[in-house]
């Protein structure tokens, strides 16, 4: 049904290309590219063991738009999967708009130097791909992604309106590492020590990083302690559906990992400035990375389940008043590396990549222009979902949260 140009060669992109390759009728021609071709040829025989595919690889610099716009055009690709970092996402839209391609991507943009991640960047885009006759699907991964067609969902099925929604990401996964993080340790560093931020009455609420702790007890998995903090979805929920009265999102770690993060932000190694060591130039936080295990390599060993999911009121679409619904999936660590060689965490997002790739590949979201999920028609992406190792349930509860 299409060629598709996945960039990136992390963990997340090792489920995603596994699961493209499994979707061979939409997914007729794969190219992996990234800057160490050697993570893609691994990959790439990786899928061909599992699956019998063969896929493409590709050196790449994802900063580098003409050598992307050649690549594009190399492989005739139709939609450029960006599984890269964050920071290089304006540039692979760049790209996309020179040759002619579909974009999709599941974190949105943030520069190198700030630790601030926000979608105008992006949204700063939409008449260029709207002229371009182009679509560009923003955050397809799990949270953001399937968090907001979950809201979707309920928009269309359940809600006429959302009044108050929580997103609630737990890992109840372990493995043997003293401190490690579930995906690329920069990034989640940086995310997790931001300040936390909530969208309540219609304002930002800022309170300080790892401040607001609840229990919550997750569906196949137990009780756990989560923390509010910020993450992009809160920003394009509140902005496409208006009547949002409070956002917030929130996330659980172990008493372990808050106390490494905390320790190795006061002794500044997740600064993110340059600093003089030894008569050169580095940034704390990508030594530390170098120092940190590589997540994709932990699969194997790591254990349990996570469980992903929307608590969202609002009046219900039959006219019987204010209904609360929690809508989730749970995702089982030692099944995802049976099927794809993944831990839970690249799999809940390499899963929703290749589904939202599939998704313009398909038809379903072709409009010119640029998308967050929410605004997107979300019955075919639930169906394969399902189809496609991350089935979902909602269930009514018996009010809004009360934390």
């Amino acid at each position: 049904m299409g060629k598709t140009l996945v960039v990136g060669a992390g963990g997340v992109s090792h489920a995603a290309v596994h699961k493209m390759a499994m979707n061979s009728d939409i997914f007729t021609e794969i190219t992996l590219a990234s800057r160490t071709k050697a993570k893609c040829d691994a990959i790439a025989a990786s899928v061909k063991e599992r699956t019998g595919v063969t896929i493409k690889t590709a050196a790449l610099d994802a900063m580098d738009v003409a050598a992307t716009v050649a690549l594009i055009k190399e492989t005739g690709a139709e939609i450029l999967v960006n599984l890269a970092l964050p920071y290089q996402d304006l540039k692979l839209m760049d790209a996309c708009l020179e040759a002619g391609c579909h974009y999709l991507d599941t974190a949105n943009y943030e520069p190198e130097d700030v630790a601030k991640f926000e979608y105008h960047w992006q949204w700063a885009y939409q008449d260029k791909f709207k002229a371009a006759g182009l679509t560009a699907i923003l955050g397809s991964g799990f949270d953001p992604g399937v968090t907001s067609v979950f809201a979707t969902w309920l928009k269309k099925h359940k809600l006429a309106t959302i009044r108050q929604i929580d997103v609630l990401d737990a890992n109840g996964g372990s493995n043997e590492q003293a401190f490690a993080t579930n995906f690329n340790p920069e990034i989640n560093l940086r995310e997790v020590l931001a300040e936390a931020r909530h969208w309540e009455n219609g304002a930002w609420q800022v309170t300080p990083a790892m401040t607001h702790k609840v229990e919550f007890d997750f569906p196949g998995i137990g009780p756990k302690n989560m923390y509010l903090m910020y993450h992009e979805e809160l920003e394009s929920l509140s902005t496409h559906f208006p009547e949002i009265e409070r956002a917030r999102f929130w996330m659980t770690f172990g008493d372990a990992y808050i106390m490494h993060a905390k320790v190795l932000e006061n002794v500044g190694m997740t600064r993110i400035d340059p600093v003089m060591h030894d008569g050169k130039e580095i940034i704390p936080i990508q030594f530390l990375k170098t120092l940190l295990p590589d997540p994709g390599t932990l699969a194997e060993e790591t254990k349990g389940k996570a469980c992903i999911g929307d608590i969202a009121t609002g009046q219900a679409k039959d006219g019987s008043g204010e209904k609360t619904y929690y809508i989730y999936n749970i995702c089982d660590h030692e099944e995802c590396f049976r099927e794809v060689g993944s831990q839970a965490v690249s799999y809940t997002t390499g899963v929703p990549a290749m589904i939202g790739a599939a998704q313009v590949l398909k038809g379903n979201w072709v409009e010119p222009g640029v998308w967050n999920m929410e605004q997107l028609d979300p019955d075919d992406f639930m169906d394969m979902l399902n189809n496609h190792g991350l089935p979902w349930q909602v269930h009514e509860l018996d009010g809004p949260v009360e934390f």
